[in-house]
């Protein structure tokens, strides 16, 4: 499973979504589901999942799908395989 995968499957059981809802062009707040409460435990998912820190500039800044997978890349995760 690529990085990416994991990406949108960590994203589809924190935000309580269907295993097959497209999660790539998500933005934060779109849907009901992604409130703050939610971002928080996207986030914590994400460093779990990927054993990451996200700091909280970058918290801030992950506003939709894409910028979570360029977060990743950063980090040093290849996301976009």
């Amino acid at each position: 499973m690529s990085q990416l995968d994991r990406l949108r499957g960590v994203f589809r059981a924190s935000l309580s979504l269907p295993a097959d809802t497209d999660v790539d062009g998500l933005h934060y707040r779109a849907i009901p589901q992604w409130d703050s409460l939610a971002h928080m435990a996207l986030v914590a998912a994400m460093e779990d999942e990927f054993g990451i820190m996200i700091d909280t500039d970058e918290m801030i800044d992950m506003s939709s799908f894409a910028k979570a997978a360029e977060l990743l890349e950063k980090h040093g995760a290849d996301a976009v395989t």
